[in-house]
């Protein structure tokens, strides 16, 4: 009997099937909530969750992510896309309670016993987090999804965002990047065993341990790089702001294999979808070749942290993530006056 392909089942994988930055902005151009009591973030910025004040001390945090197998195992696809929903309360400094599931699933082609082991390996994740699944929806689907509405706490004050950058800040990367090239790699029977089970335990690794070091330090701004790329991602760190991002892709980590994937042209389309909706925010300091500007899109799937810290600060933060087990580098730093992502070097091949 053939084996079970969860990938093989789906046009898209893992965060890779989100729409680009640029069709959600027109989608939502125009849209206005009334200015609710306690509102602090909703969908009018790019944050990674939105923010409601309780009271003085506490506020909701609040997210939902979903999306198509990353990995063909159903339980490991399960545990990565609760990691990948609970990535956004953390990216705010939050505190996860509870989750519901969004399920999507055909039943009848790929059985029951898969549905329940994505079932098993998301709880497994929430149950590390400290996060009570509630319930959740489901429907019928001839593409199976799954994903989590989560809610956390925080305080109001200490809520970590994305684009409060300031200059005279280190950025911080806590995972390498490539789980993009890598799936494709996986889809296209391509990839290396060593690649492969790299990528899986980067995506199924929580964000939680990251946040909790971050927490004892002085954290500027935070977002985490998920399917927009790490250009898009730092994109939104610099809208609005008044400084912007240099980063230096000689310093950014990449997953076994990455290189190699990118290089031989396995890139998901939503790599083109990146690039189009947030090339315009990026200023690129001379030639860089496809490969490198393929990687610098790359849609990632529970990909890690995005923080600035004072640079005073950057090497101990760095110390005590790799000492966690963090694949974390410092990438780069803020400054200047223009809110633009410089780019400069080139990973290495």
């Amino acid at each position: 009997m053939e084996e079970m392909r969860l990938t093989r089942t789906t046009r898209f994988s893992g965060c890779g099937a989100k729409l680009g930055p640029g069709v959600l902005e027109q989608a939502l151009c125009g849209l206005e909530q009334p200015a609710w009591p306690g509102l602090i973030a909703d969908f009018s910025h790019c944050e990674d969750a939105g923010l409601f004040a309780i009271d003085a001390d506490r506020a909701l945090v609040q997210t939902v992510d979903f999306f198509p197998p990353i990995v063909d195992d159903p339980h490991l696809f399960g545990r990565i896309a609760a990691a990948n929903a609970l990535s956004d309360i953390y990216a705010m400094g939050g505190t996860p309670l509870t989750a519901l599931a969004l399920v999507c699933f055909p039943v009848k082609t790929l059985g029951l016993d898969a549905l329940r082991a994505a079932m098993g390996g998301g709880l497994g994740a929430l149950t590390e987090a400290g996060c009570a699944l509630l319930g959740g929806h489901s429907i019928d689907d001839p593409e199976p999804k799954l994903g989590y509405a989560v809610t956390g706490l925080v305080h109001p004050a200490k809520a970590w965002r994305n684009n409060t950058i300031a200059p005279g800040a280190a950025l911080i990367l806590t995972k390498a990047i490539g789980t993009g090239v890598v799936n494709m790699a996986v889809r296209k029977d391509a990839v290396s065993t060593e690649a492969r089970h790299a990528a899986e335990s980067s995506m199924a690794r929580l964000n939680r341990g990251a946040c909790e070091i971050l927490r004892g330090h002085t954290v500027i701004a935070c977002t985490d790089v998920t399917g927009f790329g790490l250009a898009g991602h730092a994109a939104e760190m610099v809208d609005g702001a008044r400084c912007g991002i240099t980063i230096d892709l000689s310093r950014v980590p990449l997953l076994p294999g990455a290189a190699e994937y990118a290089s031989r042209g396995l890139v998901p389309g939503g790599t083109g979808r990146n690039r189009d909706g947030r090339m315009h925010a990026v200023r690129l300091l001379g030639p860089l070749p496809q490969p490198h500007l393929d990687l610098l899109f790359d849609p990632q799937t529970s990909g890690g942290l995005l923080a600035a810290v004072p640079r005073g600060e950057a090497e101990a933060v760095l110390r005590e993530l790799v000492a966690a087990g963090e694949s974390a580098a410092v990438i780069g730093e803020t400054g200047g006056t223009e809110p633009v992502v410089t780019v400069t070097g080139e990973f290495r091949f």
